[in-house]
């Protein structure tokens, strides 16, 4: 997607890798929408940190991240020992799979590195390959996006008012978004519609990013109170919700996503407003039975008694909202049934969360 920095409009990736330099680069999603900086990482425990701390956040973008910093770490191993690569494999990997626990795409992102190096025959190999799998997802999560767009523009007609939560746009991508793929393709057709975006508190990524990014974009939009969602569908000013997902489960449905998504999933329910959630096929876990297996992070418990904003000199600064003293539960995560779910949209069409699993076949 294109960004305005200084009066011009440049063409910008989420992330993006540096082969020469062996280096992963990220936007600081931290800043926005106040400030504009890509930042670069050196070496896959300072990439993991990245994830970890939300510089990068997202579920395509910490795949494609995954990825690169699995790519990173072998590309920093010297030595031929094959025995001693695979340790440093296992390292890698471990090390980039519990920066974000609830998220399945980086898994996925790094399963398919691991998978494309077994054929390599010396370590040299193992690292060019690798290097070129992280590239090829990256390439795949842009073009299953732009799939999603194509298979969701039709649920929006011309006047839609749409509610998405949290940021599940080219931010949470490595461009082009999931959740944002339908509405930027039925922007760039001429559709004039307007998205409502949940603030998703506690760390506002829908005031702070999906609004950042729509407003790049030209499209009508404004941000609501979290609360404020049943309100307005009480008022009949909601017509379709659509949001995206850190992990599908293949064989129920079942969807996790940023907290509070379960909230609005009922609320579109009894409102009898429709509820899509829209994925690339990295999120699908095909392995978990139960939505109750799904690991769901505890956040610090700062996220929710504080904010992080801007003062008046330009310096990104927390400030303390809560009562002195109080402590607080931060699950970052819920977990939405499939009965609540009017479909997935999916780059290979769409699905209702039941019927994943027997179409598994044109999901993976």
């Amino acid at each position: 997607m294109k960004v305005t920095l200084r009066g011009r409009s440049v063409a910008q990736r989420t992330v993006s890798f540096d082969p020469i330099k062996n280096e992963v680069l990220l936007i600081e999603q931290r800043l926005l929408p106040h400030r504009f900086k890509i930042v670069s990482f050196r070496d896959f425990r300072e990439t993991a940190g990245a994830i970890r701390d939300m510089v990068v956040r997202g579920a395509g973008a910490i795949g494609a991240t995954a990825a690169y910093g699995l790519a990173q770490g072998l590309q920093a191993f010297r030595g031929r020992s094959l025995a001693k690569f695979e340790e440093r494999c296992g390292l890698v990997f471990e090390t980039l799979k519990e920066a974000r626990p609830t998220a399945v795409d980086p898994v996925n992102a790094m399963l398919d590195v691991l998978k494309a190096i077994r054929l390599g025959e010396t370590v040299a190999e193992k690292q060019s390959m690798a290097v070129a799998a992280a590239e090829q997802f990256a390439h795949d999560d842009i073009l299953h996006c732009r799939e999603i767009g194509e298979h969701g523009v039709s649920l929006i007609r011309e006047g839609s008012r749409i509610l998405t939560h949290c940021n599940a746009g080219w931010l949470a991508f490595v461009d082009v978004g999931s959740a944002t793929a339908p509405m930027y393709e039925a922007h760039s057709r001429g559709v004039k519609f307007h998205v409502y975006c949940d603030e998703t508190r506690p760390r506002c990524q829908g005031a702070s990013l999906t609004a950042w990014e729509l407003a790049q974009e030209g499209i009508s939009h404004q941000i609501i109170a979290d609360n404020a969602a049943g309100f307005l569908m009480w008022r009949k000013e909601i017509d379709l919700v659509i949001v995206g997902s850190d992990r599908v489960l293949g064989r129920t449905g079942e969807v996790a996503n940023k907290i509070g998504t379960y909230t609005k999933a009922v609320l579109a329910k009894r409102h009898n407003i429709p509820f899509y959630v829209a994925i690339p096929l990295s999120t699908i876990d095909w392995d978990l039975a139960s939505g109750a297996e799904i690991p769901i992070e505890e956040r610090s418990e700062t996220e929710v008694c504080g904010a992080w904003g801007v003062d008046q000199r330009g310096k990104r600064t927390y400030v303390r909202i809560a009562n002195p003293g109080s402590g607080a539960r931060n699950p970052g995560f819920d977990v939405t049934p499939p009965d609540l779910i009017t479909g997935i949209i999916t780059p290979r069409g769409i699905f209702k969360p039941g019927d994943l699993w027997k179409n598994r076949k044109r999901l993976v």
